[in-house]
């Protein structure tokens, strides 16, 4: 099952994901809430839309923008819809 790991702590799992262009995005419902914090940093990508972020905060220590999602994806990114992807040092595996 994916797991998302940052600083020694399981923050999301799901046998349930999507991968799309090599990331897995996680089901909302599979986040470990505790972790997560929203944060005022957003992207845009061409196909999938305007992405929002969440800083992961475990034992103390931030990773900022280390969470995507897209809260309202184009239609051609729809699956992913509200789906959180990682990267910034969490390890997915």
């Amino acid at each position: 099952m994916p797991q998302a790991i940052w600083n020694g702590t399981v923050i999301a799992e799901s046998d349930a994901t999507r991968v799309v262009e090599g990331n897995h995005y996680f089901p909302p419902d599979s986040l470990k809430q505790e972790y997560f914090r929203p944060s005022d940093h957003h992207s845009v990508c061409g196909w999938k839309g305007t992405a929002s972020y969440y800083d992961v905060e475990v034992e103390g220590r931030v990773n900022a923008n280390a969470a995507w999602y897209y809260p309202t994806p184009k239609p051609d990114a729809a699956e992913i819809g509200n789906y959180v992807a990682f990267w910034n040092g969490v390890d997915v595996r």
